[in-house]
């Protein structure tokens, strides 16, 4: 009880910094839209740069990378040196001319770049897609914070989904973009001094850097490869989509508006190195810290993976700096939300409406419900099982839907091309048909989707050229497509590379064999608990059915470990008689038959009982999806071989649809009628859910 004071206390301390740091903003605004959504373009460098580490990283690092890391070992670092190198190239050369158009024609959202004119129609199809995707995005970062304090403080994600709406909201209105940057600097100090923190614990709990390469080893060979097993479409677009996500940080409106804080080029250079100091050490702590999760909580699973980091932090660091993490989590996702919402804001006043744009009441407004419309995402999105859960799979969808929509039309810009309204808005719209197509088909996992987007986007940039006489041989504006001898060279070059990748990709990659892990002896503690979904009575007429269907939603936890469910039953006979005959003998009451049936998914079942005269009767339908030998003292298994047996990586959440049925056969005798039209049957619906833990027997 006073670890969890002691964790709420801290919690409520550093957030209590962040919002003072905020408030502090206001002594400097200046009450102007202007100000409000780009701050006067006076912002100071490094402050811009901080603020912009705090706003990318956010909840998808602290929640959604770390699970990615946990998932995939080794491997997952191409995401973070490569994006790296793309976000490089973004700030030399796509932030300099977009700094440069912000600076000379005033604009402040990423929408009016698309164009020559703020409200053209490319530009409001612009701040449309924008509003979407962004509002996509900041549903992950609420749904991020509400992850973090379910986990460390066990409150409903939805608690912390409107406590995340109410700050955002605080956020937008104390101060615009600077309080919004003030807080971001602030918490980028906070968050990289606390994860300095639990990184050296959780790799001191590992036994070192070789101990945790060894460990990883052990759990499963796959984890210390460079490269995953099985990529569909090979590792070349498997990495290029990593690059072209970094270079995709162009066009995601938040970071690219604090860009627009600054005043003029020189300022851009210099955040650029504030940034890339900043922001390279981080996300190799993180990548230690996802790597440590694996080792020292292997059981948290597929279904847990994104909850490593907060939980490692309750397990590993006193009270107090459980709540430094848990405030640095939750200070960053509400912050890059609502940047996330002032961008969406800067979008439909400049482009969608640009009558608002020098009404700042009217601005005002415009946040409060972008903001309730991001939060309503989040909400919903905790109904559905899949579609909020995971925090890495929509940012995934918002980073690389923005990017493959805005990067291809800045680049081809950037050049001196200058596409008509029906061109522009033709790359844009297939860009995100590519993006979306390409993420309903399932094929996220094997090439991320700023691939076939901004290949859509390209696609369709060439074939409008071909319709206009001077496009054919300049689709780059001041740059000509090369011909003969150095297409050749370029072609061959790019040739060389993809097949020294496919080349290093099929001699090192592991084989799907490989993912079992070593074999050991462990001993593994299962505690099995129950859950009520729904209880209650009905009178159950002969012949008929008693339907329920119920979700495991109504029990507020996505992250639970549920390997079956069962269906209690209880019952008596009601039979009654009447008549001359039952004097002597009434004869007996015939047993009648009720049946409870269980349907989950691909697993379902049934089983009958029945009643009696006198006491009441009762038995169970029982389903159950787990592997009992997995428990105990095994030998000659691996932990995923244990993981996979016991742990249900979320088939037991969702709908389950429960039948009772009762048939009804009536006893008697001579001159004795008996009548009995029904059951009254009681019955509880539970699931069952596994904990359990798993322990190494060395020899």
């Amino acid at each position: 009880m006073a670890n969890d004071v002691l964790l709420l206390g801290s919690f409520l301390l550093f957030m209590f910094f962040f919002a003072g740091v905020g408030l502090a903003s206001m002594r400097v605004k200046e009450d102007t839209t202007d100000d409000y959504l780009v701050a006067g373009r006076g912002m100071h460098p490094a402050l811009a740069a901080l603020s912009a580490v705090s706003t990318w990283n956010s909840g998808y690092m602290f929640i959604g990378f770390i699970g990615f890391i946990f998932l995939n070992g080794y491997s997952a670092i191409w995401i973070a040196l490569v994006s790296t190198i793309g976000q490089l190239v973004a700030w030399v050369w796509l932030y300099k001319y977009i700094q440069k158009q912000g600076e000379e024609r005033g604009i402040r959202s990423l929408s009016s770049l698309v164009s020559n004119t703020t409200g053209s129609p490319e530009a409001k199809t612009a701040a449309v897609l924008s509003v979407i995707f962004l509002s996509i995005y900041a549903a992950a970062q609420l749904t991020a914070g509400g992850v973090a304090l379910e986990v460390m403080l066990n409150w409903s994600p939805t608690i912390g989904i409107l406590i995340g709406f109410v700050l955002v909201v605080a956020y937008c209105y104390a101060g615009g973009i600077r309080a919004s940057i003030w807080t971001d600097a602030a918490q980028s100090c906070v968050m990289i001094v606390g994860s300095t923190i639990l990184c050296y614990v959780a790799i001191k709990g590992t036994g070192g850097f070789s101990g945790l390469h060894s460990e990883l080893q052990t759990l499963d060979p796959a984890m210390v490869n460079l490269f995953p097993a099985e990529l569909k479409f090979g590792a070349t677009l498997w990495i290029a989509a990593f690059f072209l996500g970094g270079l995709g940080v162009a066009g995601q409106p938040q970071v690219v508006s604090r860009v627009m804080t600054l005043k003029d080029d020189k300022a851009r250079k210099e955040a650029m190195v504030w940034f890339f100091v900043w922001q390279t050490p981080f996300i190799i702590i993180m990548f230690l810290i996802g790597l440590a999760c694996r080792v020292l909580l292997p059981e948290l699973g597929v279904s847990g993976a994104e909850t490593g980091l907060p939980k490692l932090a309750m397990e590993e660091l006193s009270p107090f700096l459980g709540g430094l993490i848990l405030a640095s989590i939750f200070a960053a996702t509400m912050s890059t939300a609502d940047s996330q919402v002032l961008a969406c804001t800067a979008a439909i006043t400049d482009d969608v409406k640009p009558e608002w744009s020098q009404d700042h009441k009217t601005t005002k407004r415009v946040t409060l419900v972008v903001a309730a419309f991001a939060t309503a995402i989040s909400l919903v999105g905790q109904q559905f099982p899949g579609f909020g859960d995971s925090v890495f799979a929509l940012v995934v969808l918002a980073v690389y839907g923005l990017g493959a929509i805005f990067v291809p039309l800045l680049l081809v810009r950037m050049t001196g091309y200058e596409p008509d309204s029906t061109h522009t808005i033709a790359m844009m719209m297939a860009a995100m048909s590519g993006v979306v197509v390409w993420t309903l088909l399932g094929y996220g996992g094997d090439v991320f989707p700023s691939v076939p987007g901004m290949g859509a986007a390209f696609a369709t940039h060439f074939a409008f050229c071909q319709f206009r006489d001077e496009s054919p041989d300049n689709p780059f504006g001041r740059f000509a497509v090369p011909k003969g001898r150095p297409m050749g060279i370029g072609v061959a070059v790019v040739l060389l590379l993809a097949a020294t990748v496919e080349g290093s990709y099929l001699a090192f990659a592991p084989d799907k064999s490989e993912g079992d892990g070593v074999a050991g002896s462990y001993n593994v503690t299962a505690n099995f608990r129950t859950l009520v979904l729904d209880n209650g009575g009905e009178y159950i007429a002969d012949g008929e059915t008693f339907s329920l269907n119920l979700s495991t939603d109504s029990l507020n936890d996505n992250s639970l470990n549920i390997v079956g469910a069962k269906i209690s039953m209880s019952y008596s006979e009601d039979e009654t008689s009447a008549g001359f005959g039952c004097i002597v003998s009434g004869g007996a009451a015939e047993a009648d038959t009720i049946t409870g049936m269980l349907m989950h998914d691909e697993y379902n079942g049934s089983a009958s009982g029945q009643n009696q005269e006198g006491a009441p009767a009762s038995h169970e339908t029982l389903v159950e999806w787990y592997n009992a030998s997995m428990i105990g003292d095994v030998s000659n298994v691996t932990r995923n071989e244990i993981i996979d047996g016991l742990d249900s990586n979320g088939a037991g959440l969702g709908q389950y649809s429960i039948d009772i049925s009762v048939d009804v056969t009536a006893g008697g005798g001579a001159q004795c009628t008996h009548t009995d039209d029904g059951e009254n049957v009681d019955y509880t619906i539970e699931v069952l859910v596994l904990d359990y833990t798993i322990t190494e027997i060395k020899a």
